[in-house]
C-alpha cells in the first residue's frame, strides 16, 4: 500500500484527563478509526496535541505512579514519580501513555514518530 493517504488529526489537551486522550490518540495513530483498518498496515494519521500541561490526572497518581528504567547494570533499577517527570517535561508524561497504549510490533516507533506534542 504505496498510496496511503495520511490526514491530521489535532487534539486540544486542556482540561482532558490523561489516559482517555492517550487512547484516543493511539486509535488515530493506528488508523482503528477508519474503515478499511488492516492491522498489518501501518496507516494511521499525524497527531498533533496542543497544551499538553493543561492535562489533568486524576487520583493520587501525581506522587503514586511510577516510572522504571533499569540501567542494564547489577543494582540499576532507576524509579521516578509521575510529579517528577512532570516537572521535567509534561509532553514525556502523554508521550509514555500513548507509547504504552501502542500493540509492541515493528509499526510503534514509526507511528509515534507521527505524534507531534506541545506544551
Amino acid at each position: 500500500m504505496a498510496n496511503i493517504q495520511r490526514k491530521t488529526y489535532t487534539v486540544d489537551a486542556s482540561g482532558k484527563i490523561l489516559g482517555r486522550l492517550a487512547s484516543d490518540i493511539a486509535m488515530h495513530l493506528m488508523g482503528k478509526n477508519d474503515p478499511a483498518f488492516q492491522s498489518n498496515v501501518d496507516a494511521g494519521e499525524f497527531v498533533v496535541v496542543t497544551n499538553a500541561s493543561g492535562i489533568k490526572v486524576t487520583g493520587k497518581k501525581m506522587e503514586q505512579k511510577e516510572y522504571h528504567h533499569h540501567t542494564a547494570h547489577p543494582g540499576g533499577l532507576r524509579t521516578k514519580t509521575m510529579a517528577q517527570v512532570w516537572e521535567k517535561d509534561p509532553t514525556d508524561v502523554l508521550r509514555r501513555a500513548v507509547s504504552r497504549m501502542l500493540p509492541k510490533t515493528k509499526h510503534r516507533t514509526a507511528r509515534l514518530l507521527r505524534l507531534t506534542i506541545t506544551r
